[in-house]
C-alpha cells in the first residue's frame, strides 16, 4: 500500500515538473519526501530488505534534487541549494543534485564553484551519455571566470550582427573601485583606486529585477498607468527577491533610503561580490516600506540620458535596480557612463579618471544651461555643487549668456551667430580649457545645429572653431556623449564619402571609447556610432 501510494505521488510530481507547473511539483514533492522520510524512520523497517532501503534513499534524493529544480526555476535559490545538499548528503555523485546545484551557482556567479559540482558529475557519470551537456556548462564557467577576473569583455560581434539575437552572457566585474565617503555631497559614493583610461570597464553588475515595457508617448492618458504598471511589477519583483534571498535583501539594506545618510555604515567592496561568505548575511524578514524607500531613491531607468541601452528602439523603457551602480552620484560633469545589455549594467569611465576620484554619473541631461539643470535636479531632491556648476554660477549671472538662453527660448535667430558670440565672449573673458568645455556643452543644441547644417557651416565655418576641436573639448569638460560624438561622426562620414578626409571620423571613434567602453573594438565601435546616426 504505501509503495503505491509512493510510486502515485512520484508519477503525479514527474507529470507536475514536465508541465512545469513548478508550484504544484514542489508540494508533491514535499509529500513524497515526507513519506519516504516516515518510512525510512519507523524502527520496524531496520529489518527491511536492503534493497527496499537501497530504493527508498533513491526516492528520496531524487525528491530532493527535483524539488530543488522546481524551486530554482522560481529562482527560490536559499532553499533550493538546501535541497541540493540533502540529496547529496544521501547518495554524494547524485547527478541531477549536483548539476541542479552547480546551474544555481552559476546563476548567482559564483562560477568557480559552480565548475567544481559540474567537474564532480562529469567525472562520476561519464558513462550516461551527459558529457557533453556538463562539458558545455564548464566551458561557460571558464568563460565567465575569466571575465570575472579580468574585466576582458568583448561585445564587438553582437554589435556587428545588429544586436542579432539574445544579448551576450556577462559575467559579474569590478575592477579598481571602492565605496568611501564623499566630501561633495557628505553622503557615500564610488570611487577609484588606480588611474584610468577613458573606456575603461569599471564594474558590470546585474541587476536585482527589472520593470520593462513600450510605453505611449509622454502626455497621452495611458502614458502614466502604463508607467504605474510596470514599477509595481518591478517593486513587486524585487520584494519576492528579497524574501528568497537572504544575501539579496542585506545588500539592498545597504542603499539609502534618502534620510540620515550621514549615519549610514561604508561597506566593503568585497562584500558585493558573489564569492562574499554567505556567513556575513543572516535571514533577516524583509521590511516592505524600508524596500520601497530604498527603490525611490535608488532605482535607474534604462532610456536616460546618461546611459546607453544596446539593441533596444526608441519606444523602449525601463527600470532597475543595480545595487553598486546605486552608490554612484550625480554630477553636472560626469566621468562614468553606463552600459545597458540584457539585464547587466556595464559602468565604464567616460573620460579619464585619475586615482581616489569620485566617479559620477549624469542623472539627467547635461548638455542644457545650468538653468534647467536646476531645475531638472530639484526633482532628484537635490542641488549639484559640482565644479562646473560653480564655475557656470558666476558665469551665468553675464547678461550675454542671458541673452543667448532667452534668444534659444524664442527660437528664429541665426544659430551661427550665437556660436560665434558666444566664442567671442569666451576669448574676453580668458576661459580656457575646461571652462570653455562647460559653456559650449550648455550651448550645445546651438552648435550641433550649427555643425549640421551647410548652410550655416558655409556662411559661419570659417570664424569658429573646427567640430573636432569642440566636441574633444566638451567630451574632456562633461565626458564622451552620443550627441556630441554623432556631430563629429556625421561629419566625417559626410567628408569620407566625398572622398575627403576622414580626420572627424577617426577622432570621432576615439571619442566613442567613452560611449561604447574598451568592450566593442574599433570596427564595431564605428558600426555602434553609424547605426545611432540612422536612428537620430
Amino acid at each position: 500500500m504505501e509503495e503505491e501510494m509512493l510510486q502515485q505521488l512520484r508519477s503525479k510530481a514527474t507529470e507536475l515538473l514536465l508541465r512545469e507547473e513548478w508550484i504544484q511539483a514542489i508540494n508533491v514533492y514535499s509529500q513524497l519526501i515526507s513519506l519516504c522520510q516516515q518510512n525510512l524512520s519507523q524502527p520496524h523497517q531496520t529489518s527491511d530488505p536492503a534493497d527496499r532501503l537501497s530504493k527508498l534513499h533513491k526516492s528520496l534524493s531524487l525528491a530532493f534534487s527535483n524539488r530543488a529544480d522546481a524551486r530554482s526555476r522560481l529562482r527560490d535559490f536559499d532553499v533550493a541549494i538546501e535541497d541540493c545538499e540533502r540529496a547529496l548528503e544521501i547518495e554524494g555523485t547524485h547527478y541531477k543534485a549536483l548539476l541542479c546545484k552547480g546551474k544555481i551557482l552559476l546563476n548567482l556567479n559564483r562560477y568557480s564553484d559552480a565548475s567544481h559540482c559540474f567537474q564532480k558529475a562529469l567525472f562520476d557519470n561519464q558513462s550516461n551519455g551527459s558529457s557533453e551537456t556538463l562539458q558545455g556548462y564548464l566551458d561557460r564557467c571558464k568563460k565567465l571566470e575569466f571575465q570575472s577576473k579580468t574585466g576582458a569583455f568583448d561585445l564587438s560581434e553582437w554589435v556587428l550582427n545588429g544586436f542579432k539575437g539574445k544579448s551576450p552572457e556577462l559575467a559579474e566585474f569590478i575592477g579598481s573601485v571602492e565605496i568611501k565617503r564623499s566630501e561633495n555631497i557628505g553622503g557615500r559614493g564610488l570611487f577609484t583606486t588606480k588611474n584610468v583610461e577613458a573606456g575603461t570597464l569599471l564594474f558590470v553588475t546585474r541587476a536585482v529585477a527589472t520593470g520593462r515595457g513600450i510605453l505611449p508617448e509622454p502626455g497621452e492618458d495611458a502614458d502614466e498607468s502604463a508607467r504605474l504598471v510596470m514599477w509595481k511589477d518591478f517593486i513587486d519583483k524585487i520584494v519576492e527577491a528579497s524574501m528568497k534571498c537572504g544575501r539579496t535583501y542585506r545588500l539592498i539594506c545597504t542603499l539609502s533610503s534618502g534620510e540620515r545618510e550621514e549615519d549610514l555604515g561604508v561597506p566593503d567592496i568585497s562584500l558585493f561580490r558573489p564569492e562574499a561568505d554567505e556567513l556575513v548575511f543572516t535571514k533577516e524578514k524583509p521590511d516592505m516600506g524600508k524596500i520601497l524607500s530604498i527603490l525611490d531613491v535608488n532605482s535607474l531607468t534604462e532610456d536616460a540620458i546618461s546611459a546607453t541601452v544596446l539593441g533596444r528602439n526608441k519606444e523602449y523603457s525601463g527600470v532597475g535596480l543595480w545595487i553598486l551602480a546605486s552608490f554612484i552620484n550625480h554630477s553636472c560633469n560626469p566621468n562614468a557612463r553606463r552600459l545597458h545589455v540584457g539585464d547587466h549594467m556595464m559602468v565604464h569611465a567616460s573620460r579619464d579618471i585619475k586615482a581616489g576620484e569620485e566617479i559620477t554619473f549624469a542623472y539627467f541631461d547635461v548638455l542644457v544651461p545650468l538653468r534647467k539643470r536646476r531645475e531638472m535636479s530639484k526633482t532628484w531632491g537635490f542641488q549639484c555643487n559640482c565644479k562646473r556648476c560653480r564655475f557656470e554660477e558666476v558665469f551665468g549671472c553675464r547678461e550675454e549668456l542671458r541673452e543667448i538662453e532667452m534668444v534659444l527660448e524664442f527660437g528664429g535667430s541665426d544659430k551661427g551667430a550665437l556660436v560665434f558670440k558666444l566664442e567671442e565672449w569666451m576669448k574676453k573673458w580668458v576661459a580656457k580649457g575646461k571652462e570653455k568645455g562647460y559653456l559650449r556643452a550648455s550651448f550645445w543644441a546651438m552648435y550641433s545645429e550649427v555643425f549640421k547644417s551647410e548652410k550655416s557651416m558655409r556662411r559661419w565655418g570659417r570664424r569658429m572653431p573646427a567640430i573636432g576641436a569642440v566636441a574633444e573639448n566638451v567630451a574632456e569638460a562633461v565626458g564622451a556623449d552620443e550627441r556630441v560624438v554623432q556631430t563629429m561622426a556625421a561629419e566625417g562620414l559626410r567628408k569620407s564619402s566625398d572622398g575627403g578626409s576622414t580626420a572627424e571620423m577617426e577622432r570621432a571613434m576615439k571619442l566613442g571609447r567613452g560611449i561604447c567602453s574598451k568592450a566593442m573594438k574599433k570596427q564595431a565601435t564605428r558600426a555602434y556610432l553609424e547605426l545611432c546616426l540612422v536612428q537620430d
